[in-house]
């Protein structure tokens, strides 16, 4: 759908820029206003559109459509989930588990020579 979209959107953005720039622009009557024609258009109001205006509007209107349909699009897209992505999230599981097993669930297990690290079996005794 996305593909679609994105192509369509392409062809609209081509097809409204070759309708700009084939049009009359209001520009090209300046030679009115110095005498050499009518000069009624030349800041006046525009006779009826002509069929590039319209199409240019259509075109500008399915291009602002197609804009709202990408960024739809954009913002409710999934997060992509691969394999090794479970499989870190597994072992960050796994280790903080072990970590939780390691920790003392008392004070007397706190003093235990296994949870300092320290072992008595290769001490002297005083």
């Amino acid at each position: 759908m996305e593909i679609f979209v994105w192509t369509a959107h392409v062809l609209l953005a081509v097809v409204l820029i070759v309708l700009v720039l084939l049009q009359h622009g209001k520009g090209a009557d300046m030679g009115a206003a110095f005498g050499s024609g009518s000069a009624g258009s030349l800041f006046g109001a525009s006779g009826s559109a002509n069929f590039l205006s319209r199409a240019t509007s259509i075109t500008a209107a399915m291009f602002f459509a197609t804009s709202m349909g990408l960024t739809y699009l954009s913002a409710n897209q999934t997060k992509d989930v691969s394999v090794m992505s479970i499989m870190d999230q597994i072992e960050e599981t796994e280790k903080v588990s072990t970590d939780l097993k390691k920790q003392p669930t008392t004070q007397d297990d706190a003093d235990s020579p296994e949870v300092q690290g320290n072992s008595k079996a290769g001490q002297i005794p005083e």
